[in-house]
């Protein structure tokens, strides 16, 4: 009896021989030039609560139109779909970080007040595409530890 994984590799391995470059090419989508793509759009929401109360802002994210990938470059700009990056600044500095982990934002360490984060999503070359800033109250930390 042949082994059901040999079978798979033999009837693979004779789809690709047995289909041209045209043909299997005419199974997938034309892409889209990116001009012609939506514009990118950036969500972001509140701080989650719970984290707050310990002193962690956990910031969640969404874009559309764009996915978040560690590619950079100008090289990059015309890749179908459109991909990009975060830059994130904290209560106005003049620096900031990029994201490209497609995670969300853990920010740690802040001290007791308001603060506020800045997120833009940024295209390959770092150009800003969309900017959305986030407001919250990092509470005095209970002490206790459990």
């Amino acid at each position: 009896m042949i082994p059901l994984r040999i079978l798979m590799l033999a009837a693979a391995s004779s789809f690709a021989l047995t289909c041209s470059a045209a043909a299997a090419e005419s199974y997938a989508p034309a892409p889209l030039p990116v001009a012609s793509e939506p514009a990118p759009r950036l969500h972001v929401d509140e701080p989650l609560p719970e984290a707050l109360a310990r002193g962690l802002a956990v910031i969640r994210y969404r874009t559309e139109n764009l996915r978040i990938v560690p590619v950079f470059g100008p090289g990059a700009l015309d890749v179908s779909p459109r991909v990009g990056h975060l830059h994130v600044s904290v209560d106005g500095s003049p620096w900031h970080w990029a994201d490209a982990s497609g995670v969300p934002l853990i920010i740690q360490g802040l001290p007791v007040g308001q603060h506020k984060v800045l997120v833009q999503i940024a295209d390959p070359a770092h150009t800003v595409l969309e900017s959305k800033t986030v407001e919250f109250f990092i509470p005095v930390q209970n002490e206790t530890h459990h």
